[in-house]
């Protein structure tokens, strides 16, 4: 990894005139004036300010000799108090610095420090238009901002292991929480559970790379804070979408004292160099849609106390949009806003060693203003992330919907990203859980839904598949709960999806009864190998290879506790044996993560003269015929084999699989083609043989629901030149 450069924006190491010191330079276009707070470490009030002058283009700027790293700051800003003309500026107000690159300091309520006179911020009643500037000066319950030695950071960056080089149809992606993954770890020590050294401890990096995962994607690691419903209801925003700071790891994740940044940013490259090693790529769950001021009720704490109009995509009266949801959507659209963004991205890979990021409702990013703010796949900031030569070669990966108006946009995205696949989630539930669906749609999605994403040079691995995400309910729960049950969050149940395509297997929740559990052990065995068996990019939810339950909870965003911390004592040993054997299955056999569309014929006779090379795909009915259309759309029937026949990278084919998708009742035996073949996956018996002999010819009979991959070995004459791929 090349060494990188800082942001231009921010507090940054200068010398000037042959004397050493800092230079601050702010945003704040709208504003009368920007004061520069500085304070001793500790200090309730600063010591010193500093007027900033104005520079040019909206920034306030000056050199302030002297000062040198680990210096604490705030800012403050003056202009019109005017609601409902969008301008909230009130000097009273101790501000953070967007680009700051670390923060020292408490922040459990912060949600509470409104820029407005509010007499119960945890319970708001005036209108927003009515809303007052708070004459009280707040600095002693802010954290403060910490200048940092930026080229010190990209410098320790380089002695981070390179990125490992893992090809696309290779990769396997993790999702997970850093405190929950490692809270109840037990061979972790206690000191490191639930933090990024616990990440990158021996024991949690060898489950990992049994499990075959080449890409841990992590849940928000931006510094962040809980919104005021949470600390009304006495919780906190496990999850960490509300976003404070967006250069600096949230430090209740480091083993290291939260009042030391520099520690924690050494345990977070520790965590990344160690994971690198190990040959696994680390990948961030970013959230740029919005950030924690929320709605106007909300916190003045940054961008909205310098510049309200700028920095927030602004609606009517001076109240901005909501695609977000949370009632502060950004404005990218917004040169200044836009290079914020890029410069986060920037930062994470070049001082943090980060190898790409899950964009958290990324359909707000593409948002332009001079569309009336509809989603453009090429806006200004999608655009700028494709082109800039340290993020295109990121693993870029969206969420592609947003809350908003037309926010949903799956498939929607251009070549380069990686997108959220939903309708594989949705078909794949309904297929096995008993909920309408077709054996089309099945197909589609294993696919990697070429409706979807097969356009514009995009490949079949843009589809990243999943059963279940952080978001809903994990595997252990869509197969024992009907319905969420979410009373622990404080919302009467009210909180959370309700259509989770779920099923329960006869009992709601727990049971003891052995009918119950073997039939919910065959679901999530059969789910799990149709997410290992599809085309596309898999993603395994950190926990579902353990058994994990959530109690029901299907938005456990608030449970920072044993609700969400993964149960490693009382792990499903079988389960994670399980999926570690449909990893290496996957890895073994290119028919199961063709990287390249398949062409088909789906109506092709699946026998052919010696002479014909055998399409790449062909499906098969029950009776071993090719599918008709109309058995396609049947509702009634549940059972589809394919037969796949490609090689690995554009070789010729040494071998053909059959897959059959079982979710029928009883028993059924399936013709097979000629010749001897190998089962070499059986979910319905826990069972992944990789070097069995070839035991099944004629016929293959499954007695349950379930997912069934035989092999078949080809004569490859010498000489023979590669086939399609």
């Amino acid at each position: 990894m090349t060494a990188g450069t800082a942001p231009a924006l921010g507090a940054h190491l200068r010398q000037q005139a042959g004397i050493d010191g800092v230079n601050f330079s702010v945003w704040a276009p709208d504003a009368h004036g920007i004061d520069l707070c500085l304070f001793e470490p500790g200090a309730a009030s600063e010591s010193r300010r500093v007027a900033l002058r104005p520079a040019g283009d909206g920034l306030w700027a000056a050199f302030v000799p002297g000062l040198a790293a680990g210096q604490h700051y705030g800012l403050r800003a003056s202009g019109p108090w005017q609601p409902e003309a969008g301008h909230r500026f009130n000097p009273a107000r101790l501000l953070l610095d967007p680009w700051a690159l670390a923060l020292v300091g408490d922040t459990e309520r912060l949600a509470l420090q409104t820029g407005h006179a509010c007499a119960d911020p945890l319970h708001p009643t005036q209108p927003w238009g009515e809303h007052q500037p708070d004459p009280a000066d707040n600095a002693a319950h802010m954290p403060r901002c910490v200048v940092v030695d930026a080229q010190a950071e990209l410098s320790a960056a380089q002695r981070i292991a390179p990125r490992p080089a893992i090809a696309r149809d290779r990769v396997v992606i993790y999702e997970a929480h850093v405190k929950a993954l490692t809270r109840l770890h037990p061979e972790v020590p206690e000191e490191q559970r639930g933090t990024y050294a616990a990440l990158a401890h021996p024991a949690v990096v060898q489950h990992l790379q049994r499990l075959g995962i080449t890409t841990v994607c992590l849940l928000p690691v931006h510094q962040h804070i809980s919104e005021r419903h949470l600390l009304e209801r006495g919780l906190s925003n496990h999850w960490g979408y509300n976003t404070l700071n967006a250069f600096a790891p949230e430090p209740a994740y480091a083993a290291a004292p939260a009042d030391d940044p520099a520690a924690v940013r050494a345990e977070f490259r520790h965590m990344v160099d160690t994971l690198h090693r190990a040959g696994i790529e680390v990948v961030l769950d970013v959230v740029f849609n919005h950030t924690a001021e929320s709605d106007l009720n909300g916190p003045t704490l940054s961008w909205r106390g310098l510049a309200q109009n700028r920095w927030y995509a602004m609606g009517e009266r001076g109240v901005p949009h909501n695609f977000s949801g949370t009632g502060n959507s950004l404005a990218f659209s917004e040169p200044r806003v836009l290079q914020w963004v890029m410069d986060s991205l920037r930062w994470w890979v070049q001082a943090f060693g980060v190898d790409g990021f899950r964009f958290d409702l990324a359909v707000s990013l593409g948002r332009d203003a001079a569309l009336g703010h509809a989603f453009n796949p090429r806006s200004a900031l999608l655009s700028a992330m494709a082109q800039d030569p340290v993020l295109r070669s990121v693993r870029l990966i969206a969420e592609p919907w947003d809350v908003g108006p037309g926010g949903y946009h799956t498939g929607g995205f251009d070549a380069g990203w990686l997108e959220w696949n939903d309708r594989f989630r949705d078909g794949v539930r309904a297929f096995w859980l008993g909920h309408a669906g077709t054996r089309g749609e099945l197909a589609t999605r294993t696919c990697a839904s070429a409706d979807l994403f097969h356009r514009q040079g995009r490949l079949p691995t843009a589809s990243v598949n999943m059963v279940t995400a952080h978001d809903g309910f994990n595997l252990a729960d869509l197969t024992a709960y009907q319905h969420k049950h979410n009373a622990a969050n404080g919302e009467d149940n009210r909180d959370g999806h309700g259509h989770n395509l779920s099923a329960n297997g006869g009992v709601e929740g727990t049971t003891d009864d052995p009918a119950v559990l073997h039939r919910r052990a065959l679901w999530r065995r059969a789910l799990l190998a149709t997410l290992f068996c599809a085309q596309g990019t898999p993603q395994l939810l950190a926990g579902d290879e353990l058994g994990h339950s959530q109690q029901g909870n299907n938005n456990v965003y608030c449970q920072d506790n044993a609700i969400t911390w993964l149960d490693w004592a009382q792990a499903d040993a079988s389960l994670t044996g399980f999926v570690a054997g449909l990893a290496a299955l996957r890895r073994q056999h290119p028919g199961l993560r063709h990287a390249c569309w398949f062409e088909g014929p789906g109506d092709a006779p699946h026998t052919a003269p010696p002479h014909t090379a055998p399409p790449d795909i062909a499906w098969l009915d029950t009776d071993g015929h090719p599918m008709t259309p109309e058995a396609w759309q049947a509702h009634d029937r549940r059972t589809l084999t394919a037969l796949i026949t490609v090689g690995d990278d554009g070789a010729a084919p040494t071998e053909r699989l059959c897959v059959v998708w079982h979710a029928g009742p009883g028993t059924i035996t399936l013709p097979l083609p000629g010749g001897k073949w190998t089962v070499v996956m059986d979910s319905a018996d826990a069972a992944v043989n990789l070097d069995h002999p070839a035991t099944e010819a004629g016929h293959t009979t499954l007695n349950e629901t379930g997912v069934r991959v035989l092999v078949q070995g080809l004569h490859v004459p010498e000489g023979h030149s590669p086939g399609r791929s």
